[in-house]
């Protein structure tokens, strides 16, 4: 088996440089609840989409029908790239890329199972992995493993973390043994050190992705979400995250600093699902931070605790939670492509 370990590829952290952010153009109604919701949620992401290009290029991925109503509601300044899409979640239907010594871009193709099947037809997203790395020219490694971008971030100095919930999910891998999950977390990311956090998010559609309750600030450094209601079941599952990150070390041995940040009250969905409203769902362009606003008493402290924590960069604060109605937040619905 061929790895990006064995060829000299990495995956970066987040806050390495990047040539572009690919985003999605939301076509499922089903995903956000009707036309009305999907209409909402488009303007949603084509405001997120003005507010990184600031900062960075970005390429919104669109349907052929779509491009006119894309095009429109983005305005200039951002690409939009006709290619069959199913749904709109790039950090998980998109490649990880990679870099390696010399400036060589490659990325990794998970396989792509909608979240457990989840969704019947995702078909088209199971191949955009593959159509995106063959767009720019990278080398492609395929994963015998089923995955989504969210469901794990790296500190690109070695250091992975990601969840029990998910990655052990029988949805995902049936039959694979933790150890051997491990291992192809290590071979394809090219990391020493796998940190598991237990739950996630209550009520996340995902099954505990990683990204609605921790960030990497930095190398040794860990955003984590907490709550001081010791009623909410996000209590006892933040509580046991936040310790077991204190537990750990990461690939170069070091203790990992852990920050807290309040999670937003409580809202529900018509089915009185909870909605995985997070801080910790954001997005590090070049020179600024993209974070979620919900309307929320917490949105100011939160803010505060943002730009604290990354003082050289730009902090922008949107509207979110359209976007969370279908299921994730900034950071699920873009994927950055490091620059070389």
């Amino acid at each position: 088996m061929t790895t990006p370990a064995a060829d000299g590829f990495t995956m970066p952290g987040e806050w390495a440089p990047h040539a572009r952010c690919w985003m999605a153009w939301p076509v499922r109604e089903e995903t956000f609840g009707g036309p009305e919701a999907l209409e909402t949620a488009q303007r949603a992401y084509a405001e997120i989409a003005q507010a990184i290009a600031r900062f960075e290029p970005v390429t919104m991925v669109c349907r052929q029908a779509d491009v006119p109503e894309a095009s429109l509601a983005c305005g200039k300044g951002i690409e939009v790239l006709p290619m069959p899409i199913s749904d709109s979640w790039t950090r998980d239907t998109g490649p990880s890329f990679l870099v390696a010594p010399g400036g060589r871009l490659a990325g990794v193709d998970w396989v792509f199972n909608a979240w457990g099947e989840k969704y019947p037809s995702h078909k088209h997203d199971a191949k955009l992995a593959r159509r995106l790395l063959k767009r720019v020219g990278a080398k492609r490694y395929d994963a015998p493993l089923v995955m989504e971008g969210g469901a794990f971030h790296v500190d690109g100095e070695g250091t992975l973390v990601t969840t029990e919930q998910c990655l052990l999910h029988p949805n995902r891998n049936p039959g694979m043994t933790r150890g051997e999950i491990e291992g192809l977390l290590k071979a394809f990311l090219n990391v020493e050190t796998v940190i598991w956090l237990g739950e996630g998010y209550e009520d996340d559609e995902t099954d505990g992705h990683v990204d609605e309750i921790c960030t990497f600030i930095r190398p040794g450094a860990v955003l984590m979400l907490t709550t001081d209601d010791t009623a909410d079941p996000n209590h006892r599952i933040f509580q046991d995250n936040v310790e077991r990150m204190r537990k750990a070390r990461d690939a170069r041995g070091r203790e990992i600093e852990v920050v807290t940040i309040h999670q937003p009250n409580r809202r529900t969905r018509p089915d009185g699902r909870r909605m995985t409203l997070s801080y910790t769902n954001l997005y590090l362009a070049n020179g600024g931070v993209l974070m979620p606003a919900f309307d929320d008493a917490w949105d100011r402290t939160a803010f505060q605790t943002i730009r604290r924590v990354f003082p050289d960069r730009e902090v922008v604060q949107l509207p979110a939670a359209d976007i969370v109605a279908g299921g994730g937040g900034i950071h699920c619905i873009t994927q950055q492509q490091p620059a070389v």
